[in-house]
């Protein structure tokens, strides 16, 4: 994202609301910054005018009862979607993975011949999974414990130095 500057969130500062404004100023590196203003506005241009935030028990935000999005980010890109319907996304760059964080958050079968893009892969597809479910991650076991189900159909894209998976119903 070479468009990351301090002079980018400068520019975006006065485009979101109040309230993103000051959780983008949270951040205390420019690239935190940077993608929590970008991916505010590419939301809005997505759906128009975006109002405050709410936020479930879980601590995910929603923007009414009528409308889903979800919010992803990493090195490599910022991923939006949004939805009438819950959903999901999420986006990791393709890294090597650590094998304790494979051990902590694959299960057994799922670590059969597993590489890094495997990990970033099915990563990708729990971690959208849990975000629509508004659960987000509460423990490594639960991330053990999701696979594909019915409820949740993934679609997943592998696109240069990126993988990004959707959980929508």
């Amino acid at each position: 994202m070479t468009q990351c500057t301090d002079e980018a969130v400068l520019q975006m500062l006065p485009l979101v609301s109040a309230q993103r404004r000051e959780q983008a100023l949270s951040f205390r590196h420019t690239f935190g910054r940077f993608c929590c203003l970008k991916s505010w506005l590419m939301l809005k241009e997505m759906i128009g005018e975006v109002g405050e935030f709410e936020y479930n028990e879980n601590g995910k935000p929603f923007l009414s009862a009528n409308l889903f999005f979800s919010i992803s980010h990493c090195k490599a890109g910022i991923a939006v979607i949004a939805d009438e319907q819950p959903v999901g996304i999420d986006i990791e760059s393709i890294r090597e993975a650590k094998e304790d964080l494979m051990e902590r958050t694959m299960n057994a079968e799922e670590r059969r011949g597993m590489d890094d893009r495997k990990f970033i892969r099915l990563w990708t597809q729990k971690e959208a999974i849990v975000k629509a479910q508004g659960t987000g991650i509460m423990s490594f076991e639960q991330l053990q414990a999701i696979l594909p189900t019915q409820e949740w159909k993934l679609q997943t894209v592998e696109k240069e130095n990126y993988i990004y998976s959707i959980a929508y119903k």
